[in-house]
């Protein structure tokens, strides 16, 4: 019999071994997830909906027969739409949204096996790279609660790094899975533009920008999962290129000798300890045989004018919500209502054209890959921040958006051109702060990232390290 103190650092893949081997039940695994989260929800604030019930019944019932049977997983409260659950989205304007029906991702999710114990916590409305909203408080870092989580998938990376579950939803319109995944120590990909289905209520999210996934702990477990949730569903206005293997086939094939360029953007300083953890990440491909050259970004325009296009459509995108939900001023925070505002003064003529933009240099980067097999940066320009750095004030309520603009460095480049991209935990810096490395494959090709990441994985495994709030 498995040792029941230890199932917190178990991954997603050996929990359900246990299962399938019988070793331990759906509801062992269940009941102990909710004693932990129970035990560490009140230093995190990570998980914002409890499903406790919900999942008990589920684990003593009839159960799927798949890749995690019997696992307990934890919903965003971004997109994470599931029947009879209340989806806030970090805001009180949906304080008391029940959605009638599942997205098919979490359809896709429950079919996996697993099993759903609560709704994680989000900036409101996912726009922020913090989970700070109002509405539930801020999330509270497991290596350091004065820092940040990141976001907007914040509340997931808190409830996997403390060991509450080992893997969790999360989704990414600009870095909203590898920036959490960077400053809480785990591993984050963000897949293809549309791997992952966003309907039946969304065809794409901010014109494209977003993508659906997961943060876990260990490779395998976010390749078996992309491999049980990934392809097009009905309707679906594109899909990404058809895959011709299992991903959890890719681990562990050596990627042979990978060209990899290194790249900072010019125009955001980044801070030492993120620098030293990129130089970190080369120097151990050089060892594992890959060639690493440094280049410079260079696009068709300026990055401030690429982050202009991309504010552009997360404006857009936030004022259509708004629009669609009756909201007033008094309804949503500050920034989110300057977005609003801001979009006001954006024709249908700035939209498209914000999305020309994004769409020519999407083609930069794609001949780019014509020479490199990855690209490689920094997620974000400095460690884990303190609470409260992306605050805004009356006067400017945009200015936590802006600080966030610098902050989030080349993470939203991925969502732009609809590229894969990973955050992989290999840095800690002195004051044991993890700071993740950004590698970004071609479009369509998880299959070499992935083989990367298990290669790295192996050379310089993380799984051991805990943090200081954890199970």
């Amino acid at each position: 019999m498995p040792d029941f103190s230890e199932l917190a650092h178990l991954d997603a893949t050996a929990q359900a071994e246990l299962v399938r081997k019988k070793d331990v039940q759906p509801i062992e695994l269940v009941d102990a997830a909710i004693e932990r989260i129970e035990a560490l929800n009140p230093r995190l604030n990570a998980v914002v909906t409890k499903m406790f019930d919900q999942a008990r019944e589920t684990a003593r019932g009839e159960l799927p027969e798949g890749p995690f049977t019997g696992v307990p997983f934890l919903l965003k409260d971004v997109l994470g739409m599931c029947q009879g659950v209340p989806m806030t989205m970090g805001s009180a304007l949906l304080r008391d949204f029940v959605p009638d029906h599942d997205s098919e991702l979490v359809s896709r999710l429950r079919r996996a096996g697993l099993i759903f114990v609560g709704k994680t916590n989000v900036p409101e409305f996912g726009i922020l790279p913090t989970t700070e909203a109002e509405l539930f408080g801020p999330c509270r870092n497991p290596w350091d609660t004065g820092r940040s989580t990141g976001g907007s998938s914040g509340g997931a990376a808190a409830a996997v790094a403390s060991g509450m579950v080992s893997m969790a939803h999360a989704n990414d319109g600009g870095g909203s899975i590898r920036i959490p995944a960077s400053c809480c120590g785990l591993f984050g990909l963000k897949p293809t533009r549309a791997r992952n289905p966003l309907g039946p209520d969304f065809g794409e999210g901010w014109g494209g920008l977003v993508t659906e996934h997961a943060v876990t702990r260990s490779v395998r477990d976010s390749a078996a999962l992309l491999d049980a949730t990934a392809g097009p569903d009905i309707g679906d206005p594109y899909w990404a290129p058809p895959i011709t293997r299992p991903f959890a086939s890719e681990l562990g094939v050596n990627p042979g000798a990978l060209r990899i360029a290194y790249a900072t953007s010019p125009d955001f300083p980044v801070h030492r300890d993120c620098i030293q953890a990129v130089q970190a990440a080369m120097a151990l491909c050089r060892d594992l045989g890959h060639q690493v050259e440094e280049i410079s970004m260079t696009l068709d325009v300026s990055h401030e004018h690429l982050a202009t296009c991309v504010k552009i459509i997360i404006a857009a995108g936030t004022a259509s919500l708004l629009k669609m939900l009756g909201a007033v001023q008094d309804q949503v925070e500050p920034t989110t209502w300057a977005l609003n505002e801001m979009a006001g003064g954006i024709d249908g003529a700035d939209y498209v054209l914000a999305i020309d933009q994004l769409q020519r240099s999407s083609r930069v980067i794609a001949r780019m890959f014509s020479r490199y097999d990855v690209l490689i940066s920094p997620v974000v320009s400095e460690p884990p921040p303190l609470l409260g750095h992306f605050a805004s004030t009356p006067d400017n309520p945009l200015q936590g958006f802006d600080t966030a603009g610098h902050y989030v460095h080349l993470a939203p480049l991925a969502n732009v051109t609809g590229q894969p991209a990973m955050s992989v935990p290999l840095f800690w810096t002195e004051d044991g702060l993890p700071i993740g490395v950004q590698f970004m494959g071609r479009f369509g090709d998880e299959a070499t990232l992935f083989r990367l990441a298990s290669q790295l994985e192996t050379a310089k495994p993380w799984a051991h390290r805990r943090p200081p709030a954890s199970a």
